[in-house]
């Protein structure tokens, strides 16, 4: 069974950074790409960024370009999502996923205050 973990999440100032962090078990971690998605109330999930296997090729968001950076360590099955420069509009629950495949994790809350 696949299981995706997401922690770092919570409550920063507008210019503020966090790191999320999401574990996967249950799947060879180093075979699949991995995304990040994000949902603010009323709206539809929307990709934020997306890696390949290896980590050499990444892709973002317009929104996020320049501030966001994604990456991933296969020997600890993690993918991560460095966040600089928060904007309250950043403000959403935030899910990863194997990209391109139907799972996700649990979601969670990062909130930017202005």
């Amino acid at each position: 069974q696949v299981q995706l973990v997401e922690s770092g999440g919570g409550l920063v100032q507008a210019g503020g950074s966090l790191r999320l962090s999401c574990v996967v078990s249950g799947r060879t971690f180093s075979s699949y790409p991995m995304g990040w998605f994000r949902q603010s109330p009323g709206k539809e999930r929307k990709f934020v960024a997306a890696l390949n296997y290896s980590g050499n090729n990444t892709y973002y968001a317009d929104s996020v370009k320049g501030r966001f950076t994604i990456s991933r360590d296969n020997a600890k099955n993690t993918v991560y999502l460095q966040m600089n420069n928060l904007k309250p509009e950043d403000t959403a629950v935030y899910y990863c996923n194997l990209y391109g495949y139907d799972y996700w994790g649990q979601g969670i809350q990062v909130t930017v205050s202005s």
